[in-house]
This record gives structure tokens, sequence and C-alpha cells, in this order.
């Protein structure tokens, strides 16, 4: 089953002619996440062909514009395509009472349940779990309370073998009790131990979504084995002075951080306006941690 990261903005600050502040959605498991939501968010979504009626979640890292600026008017679209799920919102509580003025003041009254979901961003803890995934905090370190999101896969059902579902005859309300671990004793009497005719579904994957923030080696521990790790690198080395000052990352520490938590993969965004064009800071990036790739608007990545 597929695990997807698609890139609505690579920007820092503020958009420019090629980039739009932070975006991204994560499909996995048949479930739409979005993670951010700068200005311009609808208009990206259309582009990249990307049904907005089906995110149910949305997380936002913190209260920095360019990583919500969009999220009233995605809301109040919902509202005016009728939409009637719930839209779970995950932020730290000031963003509510944002959320709560505009529609408060524009005399919106929406039309589907907009459950808030108010987070602790300086603490490692899961805001959100089901059957098949869960979503963490991260803590950043940035100049306002700020957090990314772990979004893990749960270990699926065994795998039963094709070589004993043809020749053993197995009752279907059997399947599921035998996916979930359990022997199989057929109508003979013969018993079949679980691991003999099952094999362990895919392994888990998991995506680090690593915003805005400084060098931070604590979120290292909370990050390991990632398969795909996505991290701000704003500047390049020679403006180190301005990434610390400013709470931001270079493409070499991001890279760093990649290699420390023995990530799989790692893509690097959130560059800053100065940079015209990405090559110096992927290049920087690779000499540190060669699996690198950049963040570019509509490009997917598997996890």
């Amino acid at each position: 089953m597929s695990f997807t990261v698609t890139i609505l903005g690579s920007g820092a600050a503020i958009p420019t002619g090629d980039r739009n502040p932070t975006a991204q959605v994560v499909k996995v498991r048949n479930r739409t996440l979005l993670l951010d939501c700068g200005e311009g968010t609808q208009v990206q979504l259309r582009k990249a062909g990307l049904r907005i009626q089906k995110i149910n979640y949305i997380f936002i890292s913190h209260l920095h514009g360019d990583h919500y600026f969009g999220l009233i008017g995605l809301i109040n679209t919902m509202h005016i395509l009728g939409r009637k799920d719930a839209l779970h919102i995950f932020a730290i509580e000031p963003l509510k009472r944002l959320i709560d003025l505009q529609l408060e003041l524009s005399n919106t009254t929406l039309v589907y349940p907009l459950v808030f979901h108010p987070i602790d961003p300086e603490i490692n803890r899961t805001i959100y779990e089901d059957e098949q995934i869960s979503v963490s905090t991260i803590p950043m370190n940035h100049r306002v309370p700020t957090c990314g999101f772990l979004i893990q896969e749960k270990s699926g059902l065994r795998r039963i073998r094709k070589d004993f579902a043809r020749s053993v005859k197995v009752p279907v309300e059997y399947y599921e009790r035998i996916r979930r671990g359990e022997d199989f004793t057929d109508e003979n009497g013969k018993h079949y131990p679980n691991h003999t005719i099952t094999d362990e579904s895919t392994a888990p994957r998991s995506y680090a979504y690593c915003t805005d923030t400084a060098y931070h080696e604590p979120v290292i521990p909370i990050i390991r084995d990632c398969d795909l790790l996505y991290h701000e690198a704003t500047f390049m080395e020679d403006k180190s002075a301005d990434a610390k000052a400013k709470f931001h990352t270079t493409a070499r520490e991001a890279a760093t951080i990649a290699l420390k938590s023995n990530a799989k993969k790692l893509v690097i965004g959130h560059f800053s306006a100065r940079y015209k064009d990405s090559d110096g800071l992927l290049r920087e990036a690779q000499e540190v941690f060669p699996e690198t790739m950049i963040a570019e608007e509509g490009k997917t990545f598997q996890v």
C-alpha cells in the first residue's frame, strides 16, 4: 500500500515566483493528511490534482504565517463546497482562537464539524492514533513554540501463504484469526503452527517532518531509522550565522541530522528566497548524506 509525500510548498517566509510557503500532503493507508498550510495551499492542491475534501487531518507545526496563513481559506472552501465529514486540526491552542475569530467576523457557521485538538509542541507524544497509523510530535528549537510530526505505520496483519491457502480448506471466518497470529487445525485434526502458514507483513514505514528549527540533536532518538526524513534547510553553510540567529538550519546541518539518525532518505526544503535555485543546497547536503533530494512544488516522494 502506498505511502507518499507530495510537496506543495518548499519556500521560507515569503512566496516567490517558483516557491510557495510550506505545505505537504501525506497519503498513508487510505488517509490524507495535510502538514502545514501556508498561503496558496489551495491552489497548489488543485495543481497537484489532490482532492481538497479528502483531507480529514491537518497538522500545523507553529504560528509563523508561512505555515498557516492558508488555513482559513481552505476551511472556508470546504464549507462552500458543502463538506459533510469532520475536519480535525492539530495545533497549539491559540490557533483555535484565530480560527474562531475569523469565522465570527465573517458571520460563517460551518456546515461540517471542525474538531480542534490542542497540542503541546514542547513534548514528544502521540497526538493521533488509529488501528493503522500514529502521529506524534517532534519538539523543534525555533523562535516560537514549534514541533515537527512523525507519521508511522503500524505493523500489519500477517500474510497467509498461497501454497497453504491452495492446499488446505480454511473456513472464511478463520482467515482473520490466522492473519492475527492464531494457529489452525483442520477438520481432520491436523495442526498448523501459525509461523508455518503465514509470512510477516511488510515492515511498517515512517516519515519524519522536521520543520523550522535550529540544528537540534534531541530530535535524533525520536526519528531514528525513519524511512524518509524531511528537514528544513533554509540556508547554505556560508550563511550559518544567519541560520543560527534566525533559529534555522543549513543544508549541511540537515544532512548531519539525517546521518546521525540513520534515516534512509532525506528531503530538504524551506529554502530562503535569496536562493534562485537549489543546486548549491543539494550539493552541500549530499557531501554529508548522499541520499538527499530536493523538495520541489508538485513533486511526490515514496516513503
